[in-house]
């Protein structure tokens, strides 16, 4: 019994200590230093193309993995069917295009990079350099 809830206590805390391993960058001409929730969420599911600062954002996605689920989960409260759906709604009624969409986190990282108004997300033990990593509030 004792080994069941300790491997119990286990699970919970690697589940408390990977939430949060996903950061939100963005290229540098994003001018804010921060993001709300709510606002990360509408860009996200294409609801909102510019942030509260007047910065014009371009969302990109990865197309798979455990950082795109944590994301979908942490910030967005949907599947990736479910945000899939989002998209191709708009785009069939003609209000957007769908967001680009990477396998690998560098090429995130590198498009976010070489791409005003890009932003993304990737792990935070993905190599960053030359982007800005948002708070999310």
């Amino acid at each position: 019994m004792k080994k069941i809830v300790f491997i119990f206590v286990l699970l919970a805390a690697t589940s408390i200590l990977s939430r949060g391993q996903v950061i939100v960058i963005s290229n540098q001409s994003i001018k804010s230093d921060s993001i709300s929730k709510s606002d990360l969420r509408d860009v996200f599911t294409g609801a909102a193309w510019s942030l509260r600062d007047g910065s014009h954002v371009t969302p990109v996605l990865l197309k798979q993995g455990h950082t795109h689920e944590e994301f979908l989960a942490a910030y967005l409260n949907r599947s990736a069917v479910a945000l899939l759906i989002c998209w191709r709604g708009q785009v069939m009624s003609g209000q957007a295009v769908m967001p680009k969409t990477f396998d690998s986190e560098t090429i995130v990282v590198e498009y976010v990079a070489a791409h005003a108004g890009a932003i993304g997300y990737i792990s935070n033990a993905t190599p960053h350099e030359g982007v800005k990593v948002l708070t999310v509030r």
